[in-house]
C-alpha cells in the first residue's frame, strides 16, 4: 500500500486555506487509488485552544475532506478539531473513496503542559479501522509518549499506526525517536505526520515520517511544507513478527519482585 505523509504549514484558524493547500498538494502528489494519505493534527486551524474559533465550519471542513478522498479514491486521514453533538474535541477522521468515514478517534492524552484538557476533553477508546490489508490504528500528538495505548492497539490487531501531531521544534528530537520506538517495539509500521512553521506560540520542525516494522526509515520529511511518500505491505509487518518473536514472549502478568 501506498502511504503518504503531507506536512503542512498550517495557516492559523484558516479553514478554507487550509483546504485549498490540501487541494494543491493532492493534485500534484497523484495519489496511487488505495493509498493512505495522513495530514497533520487539527490540519485545518492549528492547535488552538480557543475552541469556538478552532471547530468553526468544522462540519464543512470534513465534507471537503469526503470529497477529496472520493475524488482521488484513497483512504484521507486528518486531524480536526470538531464539534460533534455540542462537545468539542479534538479527533482524528478517516475517509474512504465513497466519501463515507471509516474511523474516528479522539485523542487519549490531551496536552496537559498547555491546558489541552481544559477545553477538548480526553477520548476513551482505543480505534482501529483495516485499510490496504493493514489493522490501522490512529493516534493523536501526546498519545506518542504512551507506549501503553500502543501495545493495547496491537492486542486489537493493529500493525500499522498512524500518528498526526502539532509537535514543537524545541522536542523535535522526542518525535523521531519516540516514533522509532513504537514501531520497533511492536514491529508495526508507522506513519508520523506533523505540521511544518509556526503558530502564535510555537515553531514546528515537520519531520514526518514512514517506518517499516524493524523501525528502518522508508521516507522522512525535513522542516519544509510538503509530502513523503513510501510503499508497505501487511506481509512485510507479518514477516517481522514471525521472525522475531518478541510479541508471542511477551508476559501479560508481570510477577511482583
Amino acid at each position: 500500500m501506498e502511504i503518504i505523509a503531507l506536512q503542512t504549514d498550517i495557516q492559523w484558524h484558516s479553514p478554507a486555506a487550509n483546504c485549498r493547500v490540501v487541494d494543491e498538494w493532492l493534485r500534484q502528489m497523484s495519489p496511487e487509488p488505495g493509498a493512505l494519505v495522513v495530514l497533520p493534527e487539527m490540519f485545518a486551524s492549528g492547535f488552538s485552544r480557543d475552541t469556538s474559533v478552532a471547530t468553526e465550519g468544522w462540519a464543512e471542513t470534513e465534507e471537503q475532506l469526503s470529497r477529496f478522498a472520493s475524488r482521488y479514491s484513497i483512504a484521507l486521514m486528518a486531524g480536526m478539531a470538531t464539534g460533534r453533538t455540542g462537545c468539542r474535541a479534538n479527533e482524528s477522521v478517516t475517509f474512504g473513496p465513497d466519501g463515507r468515514e471509516l474511523a474516528r478517534y479522539r485523542k487519549l492524552h490531551p496536552f496537559s503542559l498547555a491546558g489541552e484538557m481544559e477545553v477538548y476533553p480526553a477520548g476513551s477508546e482505543i480505534v482501529t479501522f483495516a485499510w490496504g490489508g493493514f489493522t490501522i490504528a490512529p493516534f493523536i500528538c501526546y498519545d506518542l509518549r504512551f507506549p501503553e495505548i500502543f501495545r493495547a492497539a496491537v492486542d486489537k490487531g493493529a500493525n500499522l499506526f498512524a500518528v498526526v501531531a502539532n509537535w514543537p521544534n524545541r522536542r523535535q528530537q522526542h518525535w523521531s525517536t519516540l516514533l522509532r520506538a513504537r514501531a520497533i517495539e511492536n514491529m508495526a509500521g508507522v506513519v508520523g505526520v506533523n505540521r511544518a512553521g509556526g503558530d502564535p506560540e510555537f515553531t514546528y520542525a515537520g519531520g514526518s515520517a514512514i517506518l517499516g516494522p524493524q523501525g528502518d526509515v522508508l521516507a522522512e520529511a525535513d522542516q519544509a511544507p510538503g509530502f513523503i511518500r513510501a510503499g508497505l505491505s501487511p506481509a512485510t509487518v507479518e514477516e517481522c513478527r514471525q521472525q522475531f518473536p518478541a510479541l508471542r514472549d511477551r508476559r501479560t502478568v508481570i510477577p511482583s519482585l
